[in-house]
């Protein structure tokens, strides 16, 4: 296996997030955020985080997204900038732009779109 740097978010727990949409939750709107956030419902519309942004494994997001570091374990329509890192695992699926300094689409995922990569 491979060590991916900036990855430390994969452990955090449901406490270390200062704002979850759950999986009862439908959300349309922007949603303007400065703190580490995990989606695991469905959200709609456009997505602008300073830090953090976690989609869970049984999230739906159709949204344009901007976060310091993403990591997709669910669905995503939409344009993704990761300033640091886009990470898709593989239950995760994104069918969109990528523009990242780095990216890791885990084997089984599925993307759909063109990857700019940026320098820091």
């Amino acid at each position: 296996m491979f060590d991916v740097k900036d990855t430390d978010f994969f452990d955090m727990e449901d406490e270390a997030f200062d704002t979850i949409v759950e999986e009862d939750i439908t959300f349309t709107g922007n949603i303007k955020i400065k703190k580490s956030f995990m989606i695991r419902g469905k959200v709609n519309g456009n997505i602008d985080s300073v830090s953090d942004l976690v989609i869970d494994s049984k999230a739906e997001v159709n949204a344009d997204i901007k976060a310091e570091r993403v990591l997709i374990r669910g669905k995503v329509k939409g344009n993704v900038v990761g300033n640091k890192l886009i990470f898709v695992t593989a239950s995760g699926s994104l069918d969109g732009d990528i523009k990242t300094q780095k990216v890791v689409l885990e084997p089984g995922c599925v993307f759909t779109g063109k990857c700019t990569m940026i320098q820091g």
